[in-house]
Parts: structure tokens; C-alpha cells; sequence
């Protein structure tokens, strides 16, 4: 008899065991999203940069998604809470995701109305226990920016580079984020030279590289300015254009690497980008995700350290920056990343120092 129980309860425990996995191993969720874009895709930059993240996402199988381009000009904003609202009532997605500065209120409505649907809105914040917040500081990105234009400036064995001290930046919107990058441009621009012209403009669009190109081509022509660089989206595109035609300036990216995303010709003359790396930050928003960690209600800021800013410095930089340039921009770097070095920022608090520099040193 005890011979047959034993035999029973092992037969138990074997099975048992074959069972447990079978219960145990649950496949890993595979996420519907709604990705809108207040602009189009092909700005070679900031929305692609968030569709790239995406795309990886969806290619690795961990997720679904679906971009819905709602255009950036002003006729266009309508349609940016009516889509929030529409995708929000269809209940289709886990989760919802937008950005730029223009969305935070139109999210912090819709997300009181629908409280069980999640959102993630980057590069900006908006309210709710439902949407979960990243930024970046740019401001780190934009002083690394600063010291690699303030350096090449005066390198005048390179093409395209004249004997003044003067660079110029375009950006989108007169906007705290924009003028994070600016901020940090400046104050790593000065760190190198202290006699520094930065011609500042603005584009007031992020989808007008025509008028980018007017103003770029103006400080080419009027200011002599031989690095421009371009942080307005789609816009800036078209800063990069006047630097290729004029044949006597280069063109510094923003938030991808656009020697990868720009024509031949106008890669050519791209000379580093800042990265802003959304995509990349999509991608760590579902490994945590995955882990179990949603943050939804946080507010988020990723750096240097945790790779949401960077600077390109293969390709051209590293081509045609002498060895000093390239020292400078590691050493702020790790100067940086270690917390020896502060980079000040325009978000939050209005001060007035950023536009007294600004000022102070246009040509």
C-alpha cells in the first residue's frame, strides 16, 4: 500500500512540474499605441526621431502602432485636440503618445475626460495620474553644440570657415524649450571664446524652411557667419539648405544625427547634430514597462548619463575637428555626466539673464 501512495504522489509531483511552466511563463504584452504627431513626419529630426523609437518597437514585435500626422500650421490645430479626443473615445490604444510645448493643455483636458486611458506626452508635461512626462535636457546638449561652433569657428584650414569669431542659431519658436539649446549654446560658445558673436533668430514655424532659409542665408551674407545651427524642426532644414547654396558655411544638426537623414549634399556639409534621442527614450518608457515600472503621474528628465542628449561626433566631426576640439567636447562631457559642471536652464522660471546674453551677443 505505501508502495502505491508513493508512487501516486510522485506521479503528482512530476506532473506538477511539467505543469508549472506552461502556467508560469506568460507571454510579454504586446502594446497597441497611437503615436500623433502635431507636424508631419519628414522632419528629419524630432517627429522622426519619436517614429524611429516606435518602428524598433513594433520590428522586436512589442508593439503595434499607428501614426497619425495632424499637421503643424496654425489652420491645423483643431484638428490636434479633436484626434486627442477621437483616439481617447476609441478606447483601441494602451497607450497614447504626443509631443512638443503646443500639446500640454489640449492633454491635460483630454486626459481628465478619459482617466483609464494612458498617455505618454515627450518633451513637454502636461497634467493627470494617466500621462507620464519625459524631457531632456537640451541644455547640456546645447552647451557641447556650443563649444564644437565656438571651436571650428576661427579653424580656417577648414572649408568653408572665415577668420570671424561668429555663428549663428535658427531657432523654430521663440519658446522655453528652444531657448533651453540656446541657453546652453551660448554659455558653452563663451566657455571656448569669450569674444563670441552668436547671431540668434527665430523662425516663429516649424514648418517653414523657407523662411529658415531667408534668414540663414542673411546671416551668411550679412553677419559672416560660417556655422549655422538649425533647431526648428522641419524649418531647419531649410538653414541647412542656405549654407550648402552659399558654398561658405556648415550646417549643425538637431535631435537625430541628420548626417544619416539629410540629402548627400547637404549631409556633406552637416558638420555634428545635437541628439535629442526620443526614440531612444520610447524604447526605455517600455523596457520599463516591462519591468513593471509605468510612471505614469512622473515627470521624467533624462541626460547625458542616461543617453537622452547627445552630440554626433563620428562622420564629418570627426573628419575634419582637430584633435583639440574633440578634448574639449569630452572634457565637458564628462565634466557633465560626473556633476562638476551645471548647465543653466530656461525651462521653468522666467529670467531675464538668458535674454540679456542673448542679446549681448548678437554681431
Amino acid at each position: 500500500m505505501k508502495k502505491v501512495l508513493l508512487l501516486a504522489l510522485s506521479l503528482v509531483l512530476v506532473l506538477g512540474l511539467v505543469a508549472v511552466p506552461a502556467f508560469a511563463e506568460e507571454e510579454a504584452k504586446v502594446y497597441n499605441v497611437a503615436n500623433l504627431v502635431n507636424g508631419n513626419l519628414g522632419d528629419k529630426s524630432f517627429f522622426d526621431s519619436a517614429d524611429a523609437g516606435l518602428a524598433e518597437l513594433q520590428e522586436a514585435g512589442r508593439i503595434t502602432y499607428k501614426t497619425i500626422e495632424m499637421g503643424g500650421r496654425d489652420e491645423d490645430q483643431p484638428k490636434w485636440l479633436e484626434t486627442l479626443y477621437e483616439v481617447s473615445e476609441s478606447g483601441e490604444y494602451d497607450l497614447i503618445v504626443c509631443g512638443t510645448y503646443q500639446m500640454p493643455d489640449y492633454l491635460t483636458e483630454v486626459a481628465a475626460e478619459y482617466p483609464d486611458q494612458k498617455y505618454l506626452i515627450y518633451d513637454s508635461a502636461a497634467e493627470g495620474d494617466n500621462v507620464v512626462n519625459i524631457n531632456y535636457k537640451q541644455n547640456d546638449m546645447g552647451y557641447l553644440v556650443g563649444i564644437v561652433a565656438a571651436a571650428m569657428t576661427t579653424e580656417t584650414d577648414i572649408d568653408f570657415i572665415n577668420e570671424d569669431a561668429v555663428v549663428g542659431f535658427v531657432g523654430g519658436v521663440d519658446s522655453p524649450v528652444i531657448n533651453d539649446f540656446l541657453y546652453g549654446f551660448l554659455l558653452g560658445a563663451l566657455s571656448v571664446n569669450e569674444d563670441i558673436k552668436v547671431d540668434t533668430r527665430y523662425v516663429n514655424s516649424y514648418v517653414d524652411p523657407g523662411k529658415a532659409k531667408e534668414l540663414g542665408a542673411s546671416m551668411i551674407a550679412d553677419k559672416n557667419v560660417d556655422i549655422i545651427w538649425g533647431v526648428a524642426g522641419n524649418s531647419g532644414n531649410g538653414a541647412a539648405e542656405a549654407a550648402l547654396e552659399s558654398g561658405k558655411a556648415w550646417f549643425i544638426g538637431v535631435d537625430s544625427d541628420q548626417e544619416l537623414t539629410l540629402s548627400e549634399e547637404l549631409a556633406a556639409i552637416t558638420l555634428t547634430s545635437g541628439l535629442k534621442n526620443i526614440g531612444n527614450s520610447l524604447i526605455w518608457f517600455f523596457d520599463e514597462l516591462d519591468a513593471g515600472n509605468e510612471h505614469y503621474g512622473e515627470s521624467i528628465l533624462l541626460g547625458l548619463p542616461e543617453g537622452g542628449v547627445g552630440i554626433v561626433t563620428d562622420k564629418n566631426f570627426d573628419e575634419f575637428a582637430p584633435d583639440s576640439v574633440k578634448e574639449l567636447v569630452l572634457e565637458a562631457e564628462e565634466k557633465i555626466a560626473a556633476g562638476e559642471l551645471e548647465v543653466p536652464t530656461a525651462i521653468g522660471e522666467v529670467s531675464t539673464e538668458l535674454e540679456e546674453l542673448r542679446d549681448s551677443l548678437q554681431p
